[in-house]
């Protein structure tokens, strides 16, 4: 059933419900207007957070992106990620969603509520992880039955009502519609379309092995052109317009992805010779009208073929013969490097 509470917005302090009154809400599939509970939020039950911006439009790997929740009910809230736990260690960590009907708002003052790990568990036996052999049951699988595709003029109205619930200010709506003008209007008239390399098919280097913490480069766009096919994917990961943003600047390896459930399918896929880099996630601002970001900040897939390990004393990119030594190579050969 849908349980309705106070309209929530952004900033807002707010407790997640306690288990037995979350399961309350359930469908015998565990999701509330198709938009599940997963296992992995149950850990959040009794505790607080800042809400992070009204969930008003989100990007989807498939057709019909961007899209838009068929009831203006949920919210994200501050640094709040799946773990993958439950989905046999998924590790494309989403920005897990809240129905209104799951939080309440709470005063700093109030006294916090107590755990209830009976309750916790009783919960977790409630809800569903899988449709069926490898094909799993999670928030990214059931989007597009909980969405719907925006128009043009639908996301424009999105838009405006983002500026109006204080998702971003009025500065950061002209900087995302400048940088879609430019990305998707003016920049293709003078240098023709966005990253496409002339590969027919592409290939790894591979062997670079990077590690959370270690600082990498991202290469120009000149070096990473090198590594796209005319679709400007390599090995089928896209490098889209906002990673060019990134192209000289320097981070930190976040994580190593080597599998991911995909948007809509519920199957695992697998990843290699790729990494997330911290601060580093989807902008969207090259989508319809400048979304300044959509309501999912999915983290950027990044190729090590993308990448240049840098030496951690100095931050300067290390040379390709000093990579090989550091990393075990001989005679051009990768000591144990994954093959194709």
């Amino acid at each position: 059933m849908s349980q309705r509470s106070v309209r929530l917005c952004c900033g807002d302090l707010v407790e997640v419900r306690p288990p037995d009154e979350i399961a309350q809400t359930l469908d015998t599939e565990g999701a509330l207007d198709h938009l599940p509970f997963m296992p992995e939020m149950v850990e959040f039950c009794s505790k607080r957070f800042r809400v992070s911006r009204r969930a008003l439009t989100i990007c989807f790997s498939g057709p019909g992106s961007p899209r838009a929740f068929r009831s203006d009910d949920v919210v994200t809230l501050d640094d709040v990620r799946c773990s993958g736990a439950a989905h046999d260690g998924c590790q494309k960590a989403c920005r897990t969603f809240w129905r209104e009907a799951w939080l309440r708002k709470v005063e700093d003052t109030a006294v916090c509520s107590q755990v209830d790990l009976p309750g916790m568990d009783r919960l977790r036996t409630r809800l569903k992880v899988s449709n069926g052999p490898k094909l799993y049951y999670c928030q990214a699988s059931e989007l597009s039955k909980a969405t719907y595709p925006l128009s043009r003029w639908q996301r424009l109205r999105k838009h405006l009502s983002g500026l109006r619930v204080g998702n971003f200010n009025a500065l950061k709506m002209a900087q995302g519609i400048g940088k879609w003008l430019f990305f998707l209007k003016i920049r293709p008239i003078f240098l023709g379309v966005y990253a496409r390399g002339r590969n027919e098919s592409t290939s790894r280097q591979g062997g670079r092995n990077l590690q959370p913490g270690e600082w990498v480069e991202v290469k120009s766009m000149r070096g990473i052109i090198e590594t796209l096919n005319a679709h400007g994917c390599n090995h089928g990961l896209y490098f889209s317009p906002d990673m060019r943003l990134w192209c000289g600047r320097r981070g930190r390896v976040k994580a190593r992805l080597d599998k991911i459930i995909a948007d809509g399918t519920g199957q695992m896929m697998q990843l290699r010779d790729t990494v997330s880099l911290e601060g580093s996630t989807c902008g969207c601002s090259y989508m319809g009208f400048g979304m300044e970001g959509c309501s999912r900040c999915e983290l950027t897939y990044w190729r090590e073929d993308w990448l240049l390990r840098c030496d951690q004393s100095s931050g300067a990119p290390v040379s390709r013969q000093q990579a090989r030594l550091n990393e075990g190579w001989t005679r051009g050969q990768p000591d144990g490097a994954p093959g194709e």
